[in-house]
């Protein structure tokens, strides 16, 4: 058809339509996928007998206001054999003080301390094969100072591992969440990470899609040793999700399950909090490409935000796709937090989750490129450096 001839509304209800069908596509999609999903609760725990001795690994740096009833949570495992291995990454906190203090009562807790950070390394690997030396566990479990855990989480989660042969194992938690724009902002970057990851085909070795959450993953320490572990992952900023990619690089087995509310975590503290929060990460899911951090934030805008001015700009056939478009990101965004206790209602926020979410980009390129790198807990690491250590 000559340019000149077409017609700017059909342009437009090409465009609309074409969005309506990628949102109706990849919602039934993701539905069905996460439906497939295993829930934690429906796992029967293992046994005394014969259960493997499983490692808690976590590090702190300057933790002292949410570690104390977090690790409550994980010495107070039914499991019968464990041990929970705490690094003290340099805290200037009282951290120290409070896992010495819990050391001295607990039979199943080891801390250990590190002074100094060596170079070529993030603060977070490092400590974290700083705990995995300590540990002897068959079983590791890698977690984070904040999160906290149901007393039967190792029980169901080495019984679901064994039934499905995995040797890695990375749970879904349930992200606590409160006000408005927490929740606006948290819900949507929910739904990009399930649209995103594709969490239900981390399980098909055929795919080459990987997940890992920094909560819960559970991990066969032979497997870990052979994939290179949190060695390999010294430079990169989003390990947890990396160590995923490690295991089925390596030819490993991994597996992705929902454990709403037996996993819990306070992610962020409010909208600040998550602003300044994902401003390390953000970029790095990009792979500090700015161009690659500019088509997310256009892809965003068009799926997320282009439909609702549709809806109230367009016209005929253009305005009945653009609804439809609007309608499914709405219900499926509600859908996607319903286990929570956020209200499905919040998936009205979609298009400005999605606002949010592109400034989130932006800010993390803009700063990451301004200052040449990364400051994460209070540590500079050079862009060159990260670019160079991403696996």
């Amino acid at each position: 058809m000559d340019a000149d001839n077409f017609p700017l509304h059909t342009f437009w209800i090409l465009i609309f339509s074409v969005i309506a069908f990628l949102w109706i596509a990849q919602g039934i999609r993701a539905g069905i996928g996460m439906s497939r999903l295993p829930w934690l609760s429906d796992v029967t725990p293992i046994a005394s007998e014969g259960a493997p001795l499983v490692s808690i690994i976590f590090a702190a740096r300057d933790e002292a206001e949410k570690l104390p009833a977090a690790i409550q949570t994980l010495l107070a495992q039914d499991y019968p054999r464990f041990e929970v291995v705490a690094v003290n990454d340099r805290s200037t906190d009282r951290t120290p003080v409070i896992l010495h203090e819990i050391e001295q009562s607990s039979r199943n807790l080891i801390v250990t301390d590190i002074a100094t950070l060596p170079a070529g390394w993030l603060g977070k690997p490092h400590a974290l094969v700083a705990g995995f030396h300590q540990s002897h566990g068959e079983w590791l479990v890698f977690t984070d100072a904040d999160v906290h855990f149901e007393p039967d989480v190792l029980r169901r989660a080495i019984a679901l591992a064994a039934e499905r042969k995995w040797d890695h194992l990375t749970l879904l938690a349930s992200v606590t969440m409160r006000g408005f724009w927490e929740i606006t902002a948290i819900s949507y970057f929910g739904l990009g990470f399930v649209f995103g990851n594709e969490p239900w085909l981390a399980s098909d070795p055929r795919s080459a899609r990987y997940v890992g959450v920094g909560a819960f993953q559970l991990v066969r320490r032979s497997s870990y040793e052979k994939s290179g572990g949190h060695a390999r992952l010294r430079m990169d900023v989003i390990e947890d999700m990396k160590l995923g990619k490690l295991m089925k690089m390596a030819g490993f087995r991994s597996g992705v399950a929902v454990a709403e509310d037996i996993v819990r975590v306070r992610w962020h503290s409010g909208l600040r909090d998550v602003i300044r929060g994902v401003t390390k990460n953000m970029f790095a899911a990009v792979h500090y490409n700015p161009f690659f951090a500019a088509a997310l934030m256009l892809l965003s805008v068009t799926m997320s935000v282009l439909p609702f001015f549709g809806v109230a700009f367009a016209s005929g056939w253009a305005r009945v796709f653009a609804g439809i478009a609007a309608g499914a990101a709405v219900l499926i965004h509600g859908a996607m937090i319903w286990s929570t206790d956020a209200s499905p209602l919040y998936g009205l926020t979609h298009p400005l989750g999605a606002l949010l979410f592109c400034w989130m980009v932006a800010r993390s390129a803009i700063a990451t490129l301004w200052r040449g790198g990364v400051i994460w807990r209070d540590t500079f690491y050079p862009l060159k450096e990260l670019r160079k250590g991403l696996v």
